[in-house]
């Protein structure tokens, strides 16, 4: 998979330097992915939830930090919507974002 907006992950490590190395971990499994559908994705990550409209969540250490994510299964791109706190995340509607 790609990742589409990776400078965003950069970013929030740099404020955040306690995730750095969780973020790191989860851009990896990424990269090295070829998911199909939602289940593959559930594999890699057994804490992703599908929100819908094509948006997923994924718990990032520990469920201190949370990304949501556009997956493009179709053309292999993941869209970094959101990444933030757990409650940043509590103030979106990670569906629409």
């Amino acid at each position: 998979m790609r990742i589409f907006t990776e400078q965003t992950i950069r970013k929030f490590a740099e404020q955040h330097p306690e995730a750095l190395v969780a973020l790191q971990v989860w851009t990896t499994v990424v990269k090295s992915s070829r998911w199909g559908c939602y289940a593959d994705v559930k594999k890699d990550f057994n804490t992703v939830d599908a929100v819908g409209n094509q948006h997923y969540v994924f718990d990032i250490m520990g469920n201190h930090f949370r990304i949501v994510a556009v997956i493009k299964f179709t053309i292999g791109f993941v869209y970094i919507r959101f990444i933030g706190t757990h409650k940043e995340y509590e103030k979106i509607d990670c569906k629409n974002i």
